[in-house]
């Protein structure tokens, strides 16, 4: 009896909860775009600092709530190595790295901020294509603009990339 009446309260929570209702269902955000489109909204009404990536547009944008106050062009990965969209947040930062890979190995990357395992934002010394995709997956930036967002952003700052 005492496992049959633990088993119907997990039931009727599971069931009762919140998220789990089909008004609270209908009102989370479900496609990639909507959880994206809802992030952004959210950060913009925030007043946080927030990184905004748009791969299309190959831009990235430091924001301050609804405040743009950084806008330069960049370079993602190209179609073998992409750089996703999706959220996120800075989990480390180095002022230099060594950046190795299936077909490279880059030593002293400047200013990197890792978001997601080995994809970073980080300065890129070795070429001057920004505007194009060309990376193994991070968001090539010129050095000095990279310098510029490691002073800026902390760790915990949240990053949405956009396809």
């Amino acid at each position: 009896d005492l496992l049959l009446s633990i088993r119907r309260q997990r039931q009727m929570c599971i069931r009762d909860s919140p998220s789990s209702s089909p008004v609270a269902q209908r009102n989370q955000p479900r496609t990639l775009a909507e959880r994206l489109a809802a992030r952004i909204s959210e950060l913009k009404r925030s007043g946080d600092r927030w990184i905004q990536i748009d791969l299309h547009r190959q831009r990235l944008f430091a924001w301050e709530g609804d405040q743009n106050v950084y806008a330069i062009v960049i370079s993602t990965g190209k179609d073998g190595t992409p750089t996703y969209p999706g959220i996120f947040r800075i989990q480390r930062k180095l002022e230099s790295d060594r950046m190795r890979g299936e077909g490279y190995d880059v030593p002293n990357v400047p200013y990197v901020m890792y978001y997601d395992r080995g994809f970073a934002i980080h300065g890129a010394y070795w070429h001057n294509n920004f505007g194009r995709r060309v990376s193994h997956g991070c968001t090539n930036v010129a050095p000095d603009h990279a310098r510029w967002l490691f002073d800026w952003a902390d760790v915990g700052t949240p990053i949405v990339i956009r396809p």
